[in-house]
């Protein structure tokens, strides 16, 4: 089993979104010695955004780019790999005003690529990321869960539903913000929840 963490977190300690994507990994990988995961830190190392030169190398032919426009197309190329190989994607995303963060959206604009990850068809777009199991930490400073601000799960799952991965499972730990008894519930909770979902 290949698994992929991706760390959103801007925190370079004491982050409660990766600590509990680490978790959901060792469990996940505690029955299977031979598991294989890559981690990738977008929150630390992070994937530049799609900007206007991006668009440019993404639409000019392979064999008619720059060096700098292939060496840019490249690195979009390395994460699309590492999710077309992936079995299992764990994400630890904390609320940043009450969306993703940035370096997670850049993440997601540099894996969705026409004719590659997705495609139009006749029948509408067909999601080409298919046969993978996805989880979603989330980590909150207050409880936004089934409210109208919680906008990255309507979010996360379309987005991911669109690219063929449809098999998502949210996990949460809310409430990280409302004093010390509060985040050890939260904690407590997410860490359950986690058991749940690997015995699911």
């Amino acid at each position: 089993m290949n698994i992929l963490q991706i760390n959103s977190s801007a925190r370079a300690e004491g982050s409660h979104s990766t600590k509990l994507a680490s978790a959901l990994v060792q469990r996940l990988s505690a029955s299977n010695p031979e598991t294989k995961v890559i981690i990738r830190d977008i929150g630390h190392n992070a994937h530049p955004e799609l900007d206007e030169k991006a668009l440019q190398a993404l639409f000019t032919p392979a064999d008619k780019r720059t060096p700098e426009q292939t060496a840019r197309v490249a690195v979009d190329d390395a994460l699309i790999t590492e999710v077309q190989t992936a079995d299992v994607v764990v994400l630890g995303v904390p609320m940043y005003n009450f969306g993703i963060p940035a370096q997670l959206k850049n993440w997601i604009d540099a894996i969705s690529r026409a004719q590659v990850t997705f495609r139009y068809t006749e029948q509408g777009p067909e999601g080409l990321l298919k046969s993978k199991k996805v989880y979603v930490v989330f980590t909150r400073g207050g409880m936004y869960k089934n409210t109208a601000q919680d906008t990255q799960t309507p979010y996360l799952k379309t987005i991911f539903g669109f690219l063929g991965m449809t098999d998502v499972t949210f996990m949460y730990a809310e409430g990280l913000a409302m004093g010390p008894e509060a985040e050890q519930n939260a904690l407590a909770s997410a860490l359950q929840q986690i058991e749940e979902a690997v015995l699911a």
